[in-house]
């Protein structure tokens, strides 16, 4: 039997208190599924100013956190739970850093100047909570750029630290394009020794890249697909850091995100019309007249339903639908988009629903209880992501019956199988080049299939319902990278 393992979960943002994208869902959902496995797990993050601390409960003393040439800076620290189950999760309060209204960018969407001392702090402070807890870490998990300097930090500044003597190091990579690239005078302020300023480890153009230096020292890598694995190790995908990858491919693995069905299933959704599951569809028929009616488009049963829901950037896919929305809007169909992010998206699309009232919608701006609507009621959703991690709408997407149309990348690829109209196999629609081309012929044939091939459509509908995603998986999978993350750190100690 495996011996349970205390895990130390540093994370920029965590579900239910503060998110922006998919680390938030996997800071708020692996912890608890760890801790079902057993593991005693801590989580770390900021306490932003969106964040109330009034159910939360402060500790006593103020926290020492050592930043070098800035001296000794005395943060406050507030403890909670993750809902559902008694995990603690532990918020730095520093007025400074943190005291903002937003996470990493301002009103304008500019990063703020100073992120690197701002996330060197947090990573600092995580750690010293650990110290101050007596929590002594078998696993330190680091999340993204924003605490990727813990593996350096626990091979450096904490190296002789008894509470960290033989803590391991695990980093997730959750989206690459985000790297942490700053002057290198934050080294000073890190603590960790110039020698580490280097090619192969911090040095990035003559500044600090935070993620490289993590991938070099963390004695396990992840990213939230085996697909994405492959693909940040070639320069379309590796945003100039493939070749680093490369060399650290040994300890790199592909781990699939999960989802929670507690909240993203049809059979339980409080957000829904009326709920529905595999052997009872007739919600789902309801689900969309409600949301036609939502988005004032024509209540029709007969018309293909496409869903949108996702941040409006480049990532995402948003040019290829701009590309190929006028052809689309002469197919029978409507599509409803639910979405913040460019400028020059939000009004495209929004020029786009005042020219198309009846075939097109979009809500700009982001509402948890409308995202579960256009699950439900939508009868296809499109994601024709450039690249993508993991993804977690298609498989939602699945779990409500409402058949992906994506492009074959990252996460996306692991998770849909293309329909095969010989065997009447998959569960979704695929495509594979990135052009406005490729994504409209394959949402035509996903509306034709939808219209034509009414069994298949209902075959695929089922078998996508059937598919489970669960964390519990994941977990374990993470479970055995933080014994073999263990066993390298031993092998480095006792060598």
């Amino acid at each position: 039997m495996k011996s349970p393992l205390k895990i130390l979960f540093t994370a920029s943002e965590v579900v239910p208190f503060a998110k922006t994208g998919g680390l938030a869902d996997v800071a708020g959902a692996l912890p608890k599924a760890l801790a079902k496995l057993g593991h005693q797990v801590v989580v770390v993050m900021p306490r932003y100013y969106s964040i109330d601390r009034s159910e939360l409960e402060p500790m006593k003393e103020p926290l020492g956190v050592p930043m070098g040439p800035m001296g000794e800076l005395w943060a406050g620290v507030y403890k909670g739970s993750l809902p559902g189950l008694n995990v603690p999760i532990y918020f730095i309060d520093y007025e400074q850093f943190f005291g903002r209204s937003g996470l990493y960018t301002d009103e304008s969407g500019f990063s703020y100047c100073d992120n690197d001392v701002r996330f060197v702090f947090l990573s600092k402070a995580a750690l010293e909570l650990s110290k101050r807890l007596e929590f002594k870490p078998d696993i330190v998990h680091a999340n993204d750029w924003h605490s990727a300097i813990q593996p350096l930090l626990l091979k450096s500044r904490y190296a002789f630290d008894e509470t960290f003597k033989e803590t391991a190091s695990l980093l997730t990579i959750h989206n690459l394009q985000h790297q942490g690239q700053f002057f290198k005078g934050i080294v000073d302020v890190m603590e960790v020794g110039w020698e580490h300023f280097n090619p192969y480890e911090l040095e990035a153009m003559d500044g600090v890249n935070f993620l490289k230096g993590g991938i070099a020292h963390a004695d396990v890598v992840t990213t939230v697909s085996r697909k994405y694995a492959h693909e940040i190790q070639t320069p379309p995908f590796g945003f100039g850091l493939d070749g680093h990858i490369c060399a650290h491919r040994h300890k790199l693995y592909g781990v699939l995100n999960g989802v929670d069905y507690e909240e993203w299933s049809p059979s339980v959704d409080p957000y829904i019309a009326k709920q529905y599951d595999i052997d009872d569809m007739s919600g789902k028929v309801v689900c969309k007249k409600e949301l036609q009616k939502h988005f004032n488009l024509p209540v029709q049963e007969d018309v293909p339903l496409i869903g949108f829901v996702g941040r409006l950037v480049e990532q995402k896919g948003i040019g290829l639908i701009a590309g190929a929305i006028e052809s689309l809007m002469h197919l029978d169909i409507q599509i409803v988009m639910l979405g913040t992010g460019e400028k020059w998206a939000e009004g495209f699309f929004s020029d786009i629903a005042n020219r198309y009232p009846e075939k097109f919608a979009c809500h700009i701006g982001y509402s948890n209880e409308l995202a579960h609507q256009i699950e439900a009621g939508s009868d296809l959703f499109l994601m024709p992501s450039l690249f993508e991690p993991c993804g977690l709408n298609q498989i939602y997407s699945l779990r409500y019956g409402t058949l992906p149309i994506v492009r074959a990348t990252g996460g996306l690829d692991d998770t849909i199988h293309n329909y095969d109209p010989a065997t009447k196999e998959g569960n979704g629609f695929k495509f594979y080049d990135a052009t406005h081309e490729a994504l409209y012929h394959t949402v035509k044939w996903a509306i034709e299939t939808y219209r034509y091939e009414p069994e298949a459509y209902q075959l695929m509908q089922k078998r996508a319902m059937e598919a489970r995603f669960d964390w519990e998986k994941s977990a374990e999978a993470y479970e055995d990278l933080y014994y073999h993350a263990l066993y390298t750190k031993r092998v480095q100690i006792y060598k």
